[in-house]
């Protein structure tokens, strides 16, 4: 008896000789042997529309050998046409993203000097500037804004507070309850651990030299460079918000101290 692997159907030796059977790897035994359109339906469901995708046989791991019909000239060169776009796209769509970054992240420090130096002022910079320092140092200013996002300071701040905030009387009297010791040393999350945290990463980066320009005309109108205006609002705007920052994360590990967990309601029995 012979069986086919594919539909498990079993026959005779004089069955087998009317039918197309193939030997197409290693296995021996009444298992060898496989229905041609079985395997063909096999091979088709392993490849997934892929023609040139390998396949092995499941039991002896042989590679099957699968043959075409040879091709006319003109379906040869289509063929070889394909497959080379095929292979090329992945590299081309790589290559499309990085220069659309690229391009963009240059348009990005354009409007940033503009921005910061003033319009007039930072056209007459970069028309002056020689072009490949413009094409390095422009892409470089997005950059360095999220490395500098990237830098928490306020965590440093925050753990000299929560070190020394005891000794210094004159936090007690501003902030009460700042210094008074905490029943035990909640868990604090990783600042990576939220998805969020990216993203918060980049808008607030790439959103900064507008925050500091607007934060330098209303805080240091008086300053008549737009350059010194946009960096005192801008070392003010980081000075403010990192107090802001510190404090909230202050008062959110006194709340995680203090908690406390209820006994479990009882309900009477009936």
């Amino acid at each position: 008896m012979i069986t086919c692997f594919v539909c498990r159907l079993r026959l005779s030796l004089d069955t087998f000789s009317t039918a197309e059977w193939v030997r197409p790897c290693r296995c021996r035994g009444s298992t060898k042997w496989v229905h041609q359109s079985c395997l063909q339906r096999w091979v088709d469901e392993k490849q997934r529309g892929n023609s040139t995708a390998r396949v092995a046989c499941p039991q002896c791991n042989a590679e099957y050998l699968i043959v075409f019909p040879k091709l006319g000239p003109v379906v040869f060169v289509l063929d070889l046409a394909d497959r080379l776009i095929s292979k090329a796209c992945p590299f081309a769509a790589a290559g499309i993203m990085v220069g659309s970054i690229y391009w963009t992240a240059v348009t990005y420090g354009a409007v940033t000097v503009m921005q910061v130096v003033g319009h007039k002022e930072g056209l007459d910079v970069m028309e002056r500037a020689d072009p490949l320092f413009l094409l390095i140092g422009l892409p470089t200013i997005p950059v360095m804004l999220i490395l500098g996002k990237m830098i928490r300071w306020e965590d440093y701040v925050l753990r000299l507070w929560r070190k020394y905030s005891n000794k210094l009387q004159i936090l007690n009297s501003i902030f009460p309850g700042i210094g008074c010791p905490v029943p035990r040393i909640p868990a604090e999350a990783s600042p990576l651990a939220d998805h969020v945290s990216a993203t918060r990463i980049l808008c607030g980066a790439l959103v900064f030299p507008t925050i500091a320009t607007i934060v330098g005309k209303l805080m240091f109108s008086s300053v008549n460079s737009n350059l010194q205006r946009t960096i005192l609002g801008g070392i003010a705007f980081v000075a403010i918000k990192g107090a802001f920052k510190v404090y909230f994360k202050q008062q959110q590990y006194l709340r995680q101290a203090h908690r406390k967990i209820l006994n479990f309601p009882e309900t009477e029995e009936a």
